[in-house]
């Protein structure tokens, strides 16, 4: 990917885009758009239609999706369902159509199966029921991934689908309504020792597992894949992971501690779990040249130390 090509990063505003983009500038690429959702509408097929004629675009990092925690998938599954899918198709079709010379699209390990093996490799997709409070989002990245492939398949185009774990870092969502496990946590441990609660409730029972990637990790993954992997030769999708997991119950209490957070846990075992355990197979990912750098205690110090200098004060919480 030279650094005169025209770079087009969708969902720039969020955790992941938002480090891309300052990447990519960093790196000296002069021609990166990255449209807030305002000044493109990645759900109008019309308007993205319109946007790949007035800019033509080389290459594009398909990242905008619309997220949340367990609660907010289960409160409105129409949402997750019908935006993602809707920004999914509409881009990787009008990017086919435009004839960029690549594309990766960032799935979710959400696709897998609720009772997948682990660790979970490329060809267990699809051989299960998904886990029903992210059943709508999954549903929505598999077509995602399924266009890419068909189109790869059909029409020749080099569109790589990269299925990362769950990520967190810097820019991450802190707000309780967006916030994943690992910015949830440190809002909520932040604020009670702050407030000098005696505890913070946490979701579920504290026993399932999650594999954590750090967003500078996945930066990393985007650009070698972009840069030095043919579709043609990651079959469907490749993981993207640590290749490591931790108990929500370990996370919680590592979490407390560096936060400094001196109360108990209570974990309400009548709040979901979610899937048990999502641990990802990186085995595709190493053989074709990237590995993660940033373990997670590492990573959660880094977060917790920038969302202490960007996030508390704005949030009422410093």
């Amino acid at each position: 990917m030279e650094k005169s090509a025209r770079v087009l990063v969708t969902g720039g505003s969020g955790m992941v885009g938002r480090a891309l983009v300052q990447r990519l500038r960093r790196d000296g690429y002069s021609r990166v758009v990255a449209p807030s959702s305002k000044e493109l509408d990645a759900r109008d097929q019309a308007a993205v239609r319109r946007f790949f004629a007035d800019n033509p675009i080389d290459y594009v990092f398909h990242l905008a999706g619309h997220i949340g925690g367990i609660g907010a998938s289960v409160t409105y599954p129409v949402e997750f369902l019908y935006e993602n899918l809707m920004i999914a198709t509409q881009v990787i079709h009008a990017a086919r159509v435009a004839k960029v010379r690549k594309l990766v699209f960032l799935g979710s390990s959400c696709v897998y199966p609720r009772d997948c093996r682990q660790p979970m490799n490329e060809d267990d997709i699809l051989t299960g029921a998904f886990e029903p409070t992210n059943e709508g989002y999954a549903i929505a990245k598999i077509a995602g991934m399924k266009l890419c492939e068909y189109s790869n398949s059909q029409y020749g185009t080099n569109f790589l689908n990269l299925m990362p774990c769950n990520l967190y870092g810097f820019g991450d969502h802190f707000e309780p309504a967006k916030s994943h496990v690992v910015s949830a946590l440190i809002y909520k441990f932040h604020a009670a020792k702050l407030k000098r609660q005696p505890s913070v409730e946490v979701w579920g029972t504290g026993a399932s597992r999650r594999e954590l990637l750090f967003v500078e990790d996945m930066v990393d993954a985007m650009l070698h894949f972009m840069q030095h992997v043919e579709a043609k030769n990651i079959g469907t999708f490749v993981n993207i992971g640590l290749g490591q997991d931790i108990s929500i119950r370990d996370l919680a209490q590592t979490i407390k501690d560096i936060v400094g957070y001196g109360g108990d846990i209570v974990f309400d075992a009548g709040k979901p779990d979610g899937m048990p355990r999502k641990l990802m197979d990186v085995g595709r990912a190493a053989r074709l040249g990237w590995r993660a750098k940033i373990g997670i205690p590492e990573g959660l110090r880094m977060t917790y130390e920038w969302y202490l200098e960007n996030v508390a004060v704005a949030m009422g919480v410093e």
